[in-house]
């Protein structure tokens, strides 16, 4: 990470409280292409993978499994309806999982630079 903060140089004002975007990808490369995009772009601060996710569901009457990448997208609250926009863009899968999540709590220092990667440009 680039900006580092120390007790005394914290910004001072309250952080925004970004939300989390949870989603699911078939293969690495997808994760990876969907990661790069939303960063580059500028709407998301940050994205995690977890490979090998097991997921089990129901699609078209039939109860599946899967092996998928996870993803938990970083993004501020104004950045939420552009991040879904390019899931389902850029997103194999006819109904992409995109659960977002409200952060209620953060480290104050991290919360910023959350927001200030994620402001419009």
């Amino acid at each position: 990470m680039s900006a580092h903060y120390t007790c005394g140089d914290a910004p001072t004002d309250p952080a925004p409280l970004p939300r989390l975007i949870f989603s699911t990808c078939p293969d690495e490369a997808m994760a990876d292409a969907i990661a790069l995009a939303l960063v580059e772009e500028g709407l998301a601060a940050c994205v995690s993978r977890w490979p090998g996710v097991r997921s089990t569901y129901r699609w078209q009457g039939r109860v599946e499994h899967a092996t998928e990448v996870q993803l938990m997208i970083k993004t501020q609250p104004d950045r939420v309806g552009a991040v879904l926009e390019r899931i389902q863009a850029l997103h194999p899968y006819e109904l992409p999982e995109a659960l977002v999540v409200e952060v209620r709590d953060g480290l104050d220092p991290y919360l910023h630079w959350i927001a200030e990667q994620t402001r419009e440009r």
